[in-house]
């Protein structure tokens, strides 16, 4: 959210965001806009006096939202009964989308926690910039409607970002606003074609992801997925889209596959067009060699004068140009998908029928004034232009613009039937003769096309062109489905179905298994232990991390990467079979998850961290965002939860799909909820105490499976590592979940250790000083104190333990203070240093206050050490370590933590205060 600035009166912007999956407010993508109106608490609408009634006639369509009645007019009740200012906005901005052709129906608007006067108004969306911009426009319209003495709206921009951005200043005028968002909607939204296969394939449950700004769309994920850009699929050939192309190699081929076709020849210049004209026989047809949309086509042509203007019309819109026999009869376009007819449509020529008063000119713009007539491809049909190919057909048979023609005369403007002229469409799809459609289909396998446009020119579809004459004329890829859809006489055809099934055949969701995870502490090393789990289960994995995405084990992104963005990076790899997610706190609250519902969904924890920031004040608030994820788990999948946090355990009531918990209390020591739930027969990953770290034991169906002894996993330390025997847990819980043998989860788990490689920046350690270094990523007080448990384990090991410490600096001040007291419960010497992004703070705040904890937890002056440079600070320690000690490092940019570490050279050291090495403890004397 971007913060706006403050106001007395009125509405105020505070922040706007959009959502583009499941999210705290709901499970679809939504637009956010935070709004005070602590001026306008006074007035609800029914202290308003006119303000319903001027809003329900700007915007008459809001008399059939339901709202919470959830019934027709509902809406006008609550005005009446008196509601909220935002709450209007919210149904203002759907109705403007809906109104601009952008349907959009779910919202809601909701009072935020702790700050009167503030709500949040949130609303469905198709397009996200239609939907910013409709929210913006909603603001003002309200305000438009208020009395004078509460007008005011600031911080608009904040409800809407572009590069380019919309005005609408002064007035507020309904016309332009409403032109406004169409035009942008133009802009943005899919063509009718694209958007009707989206459409079919979200009503499957296939997921859909856009590719670019256009019309490249992904359906499905991973290994499942299939791309398409109109009608053109990622099945279709490329030879059979260049021949098609190509109308003489197209006629060739179809005339070698029986297929009845005119005859006509390639022409390069005027002359040779009428000579050829003239051998094969008037009527003629005269058009570019690699034209579409009918651009350049002429039709009919009798005369050697109008073959060469024939001509010169065709070669305008390619090098080469064709002359052809004119089949006599109507123009059908038959589809064809999947070698099946799915639909044919009768194409009329654009044209105005004179009613003996007024002139062509008039009844042009009579025509256009239907409201199925729009720009381009945006609506039923396409809004006639006047240009030189009309006036020419018009100059043809004798009449102008000025002319009237006598009443129920037809008046040709096109010589061409495509829509995107002018033309209309009649379904005729139950009409079309059985050897018609033979035809069609052979056509279209001759060429090689999944999905093809034929255009069959015939006398009557209904009887067969080798018997009334006539043939194909057209072989098209990439046809447009609008006049199937949506045709001007007839009935509609959904032929985005047979598309949709084409590519994911009945029984397949173009689906693969995605596995996110959440928590405070526990994500990373999760993560890598489900993947490693499902390498072995023979699955191509990609997955997410902080420290980047991995594809089949290699890294392709070095970012942290666990948040929407990288998840959606795994979902469109044509290779993945499976996704594992790391799904962080900060990705939910931005813009929510990077996908639209998931298979297993696990927390693993709830502790206080980034408490403070974005809104989450409370470790209950950070329940509420973490239960995101689980709220997302489809109702065939599973929710695996921490039993042993009662926050996490909590979220069965919300979470979806079957739940799953896991816990460190198993046997005798385990809890009523557990035994209740195993007791049930339900599915619960235990470990139960004993030698050996104890035993990792499934209940599942009244059953006990005993799995494996924790120790026997390199990445616990033989049981001491506690933590990791938790996340060891959850990763088998979501494995075993998924249907995984355990003899794979056991073998897997055998081999997975805490490797740089394996695991880098979780308990990387390393033996080649003389002493010991352990390198991992604790960065909150309740990854210090799981760390602090291995460290106690290991010390009777060790002669001293020297620790790095650090905690980024957007963490409460109590927060930071408490990471330096539980430092000094672990350590014998500390060094505390600082990110290298201070996130707000002032160079040297965060030492002091880590110095602070440690002090008030009675830690020794001269045992404490304030190194801001995350290197020096490394250096320190290594430099102060002898043989036996353990050197704990926490290092921020991990990797290179890891070369400094391999190449440090024990024998070069420099202590703090040798030789210009920086410790800064005249610092420390200031500091409480």
């Amino acid at each position: 959210m971007t913060e706006g600035a403050a106001s007395k009166e009125g509405i105020r912007v505070i922040a706007s965001k959009v959502y583009r999956g499941p999210n705290l407010f709901g499970d679809i993508p939504m637009v956010h806009i935070q709004v005070d109106l602590r001026a306008l608490e006074a007035w609800p609408t029914d202290r308003l006096p006119g303000f319903s009634d001027s809003l329900l006639a700007l915007l008459p369509g809001l008399r059939r939202h339901g709202c919470s009645y959830q019934e027709p007019g509902g809406f006008v009740r609550r005005l009446e009964e008196g509601t909220w200012l935002g709450h209007v906005a919210e149904h203002v901005a759907l109705e403007l989308q809906t109104s601009a052709g952008s349907p959009a129906t779910r919202g809601k608007t909701r009072s935020v926690k702790g700050r009167p006067g503030v709500y949040d108004i949130l609303f469905q969306y198709r397009e996200a910039k239609v939907g910013l911009l409709a929210g913006r426009l909603a603001l003002q319209l309200v305000d438009s409607l208020l009395p004078e003495d509460l007008h005011g709206v600031e911080g608009l921009d904040l409800a809407y970002r572009d590069d380019q951005e919309p005005v609408l200043s002064g007035a507020f005028d309904l016309s332009a606003a409403l032109d406004l968002l169409r035009r942008m909607n133009r802009k943005v939204a899919f063509g009718p074609t694209t958007g009707a296969i989206v459409a079919e394939a979200v009503r499957r449950g296939i997921p859909v992801l856009r590719l670019d700004d256009l019309s490249l769309v992904q359906l499905g994920h991973g290994r499942q997925q299939q791309r398409l850009r109109a009608s053109i699929s990622g099945m279709t050939s490329y030879i059979a889209t260049e021949t098609a192309s190509d109308k003489n190699l197209t006629k060739l081929i179809l005339t070698e596959a029986g297929v009845p076709v005119p005859k006509g020849v390639v022409v390069r210049g005027a002359e040779e067009a009428a000579v050829q004209a003239a051998r094969l026989g008037h009527p003629v047809v005269t058009k570019p060699l690699d034209g579409n949309h009918g651009r350049g086509v002429s039709l009919g042509l009798v005369t050697a004068d109008e073959v060469r203007w024939g001509y010169e019309q065709a070669a305008r819109h390619g090098r080469r140009v064709i002359v052809e026999q004119h089949f006599q009869g109507r123009d059908y376009r038959v589809l064809v998908v999947g070698g099946e007819v799915v639909a044919v449509a009768e194409r009329v020529p654009a044209h105005v029928v004179g009613d003996g008063a007024g002139t062509v000119a008039a009844l042009i713009e009579e025509v256009n004034r239907d409201p199925r007539r729009g720009e381009g491809h945006e609506s039923v049909m396409t809004r006639i232009t006047v240009d030189d190919h009309v006036l020419a057909l018009l100059e043809r048979a004798g009449l102008g613009l000025d002319s009237v023609p006598e009443a129920g005369q037809v008046v040709w403007l096109r010589d061409t039937a495509n829509l995107s002229t002018g033309g209309t469409a009649i379904d005729r799809t139950d009409e079309i003769h059985p050897e018609n459609a033979v035809i069609a289909r052979r056509a279209a396998q001759a060429i090689g096309l999944d999905i093809a446009g034929i255009d069959l020119i015939a006398p009557d579809i209904a009887r067969s062109v080798r018997d009334t004459g006539g043939g194909v004329v057209e072989v098209n890829a990439a046809p447009g489905f609008r006049m199937h859809l949506e045709p001007s006489a007839g009935r509609p055809r959904n032929v985005a179905r047979p598309v949709v099934e084409m590519m994911f055949p009945r029984g397949t969701a173009g689906r693969i298994p995605i596995f996110a995870i959440t928590g405070t502490n526990g994500k990373s090393t999760t993560v890598r232990m489900l993947a490693h789990i499902l390498r072995h289960h023979g699955l191509c994995v990609g997955f997410t991390t902080t420290t980047g995405v991995y594809v089949d084990g290699e890294r392709i992104a070095d970012w942290d990467a666990s948040g929407p963005r990288s998840a959606r990076m795994v979902l469109r790899d044509p290779t993945v079979d499976a996704a594992v997610l790391e799904t962080a706190r900060g990705g939910i609250l931005r813009e929510g998850l990077g996908f639209d519902r998931c298979d297993v969904g696990a927390v693993l924890n709830v502790e206080e961290d980034h408490l403070g920031l974005k809104g989450v004040e409370t470790i209950e608030d950070l329940a509420w965002v973490k239960s995101v994820v689980v709220e997302a788990v489809h109702r065939d999948g599973h929710s695996v939860l921490n039993a042993d946090d009662p926050l996490t355990a909590r979220m069965a009531r919300r979470a979806g799909g079957r739940t799953v918990y896991f816990s460190m209390r198993g046997g005798d020591d385990m809890p009523e909820l557990l035994r209740r739930h195993v007791g049930r027969g339900g599915l619960a990953v235990l470990r139960e105490h004993g030698a050996r770290g104890g035993e990792i034991v499934i209940h599942e169906d009244g059953e006990r499976l005993s799995l494996m002894c924790a120790a026997e996993i390199p990445a616990t330390f033989g049981g001491l590592a506690e933590f990791n025997i938790q996340n060891a847990l959850a990763a088998v819980a979501m494995a075993h979940a998924h249907g995984v043998p355990l003899k794979t989860i056991r073998g897997a788990l055998a081999a997975f250790s805490t490797s740089f490689e394996q695991s880098p920046g979780r308990l990387n350690v390393y033996d080649g000083h003389g002493f010991r270094v352990l390198l991992d990523y604790a960065h909150n007080p309740a990854g210090m104190r799981a760390l602090g448990g291995l460290v106690k384990g290991l010390r009777s090991q060790h002669r001293r333990v020297i620790g790095m410490v650090n905690i980024p600096g957007d963490r409460r001040d109590d927060d930071i203070r408490q990471m330096g007291e539980i430092a000094a419960g672990i350590f014998d010497e500390i060094v505390f240093r600082e990110d290298p992004a201070r996130r707000g703070r002032k160079p040297g705040e965060i030492v002091d206050l880590l110095a602070e904890g440690a002090f008030w937890a009675g830690f020794p002056r001269e045992r404490t050490h304030c190194i801001l440079d995350e290197q020096q600070a490394a250096n320190v320690c290594l430099s102060l370590a002898q043989p036996g000690d353990l050197v704990v490092l926490t290092p921020t940019e991990v990797e290179d933590m890891w070369k400094q570490v391999l190449t440090f050279d024990p024998a070069r050291a420099v202590r703090p205060g040798e030789d210009g090495q920086h410790d800064d403890r005249n610092r420390l004397r200031g500091v409480a």
